[in-house]
């Protein structure tokens, strides 16, 4: 499986608002500037989490975005889910696949469907607030370094 810049950079937005959860609103501007993303590309890529009702958006001069939920009710796996859609490592995982004719016989489906939970359980188990308390240590590690 392959994350795209649009999983990537879905997970930095989400990331940036969850390090804003209990505070202010933050606009497209802010989250660009702070995550060097372009404007236009997280306006698509906030429109996907705005539909799938993760975030919710407001209007106006002190308008802006927020997570709907806590950052340790999302996982990875939810952002991913989001912006990548299914995650399948390869077609043939899918139960009763109609992919592949060999499906019932093939002995490498088991391989694919072994890195699959393999991933699942790493993405679904890292939750948004582990990756705020993550970047927080590394910061706080870096500006020991200085």
């Amino acid at each position: 499986m392959r994350v795209s810049t649009k999983g990537r950079y879905g997970l930095r937005i989400i990331l940036e608002l969850a390090r804003h959860y209990d505070k202010n609103l933050l606009t497209v501007k802010q989250i660009a500037e702070k995550q060097e993303i372009s404007e236009k590309y997280i306006e698509q890529i906030i429109s996907l989490f705005n539909k799938a009702g993760m975030v919710r958006s407001q209007r106006g001069a002190s308008g802006g975005y927020r997570l709907v939920d806590a950052p340790a009710d999302i996982t990875v796996g939810d952002v991913l889910r989001v912006t990548e859609g299914k995650l399948q490592i390869v077609e043939c995982t899918v139960e009763d696949s109609r992919f592949c004719k060999r499906w019932g016989e093939c002995v490498t489906v088991d391989v694919w469907r072994e890195v699959r939970r393999a991933v699942l359980d790493v993405v679904d188990n890292i939750t948004i607030a582990d990756l705020v308390e993550r970047s927080d240590q590394k910061c706080d590690f870096n500006a020991l370094l200085i």
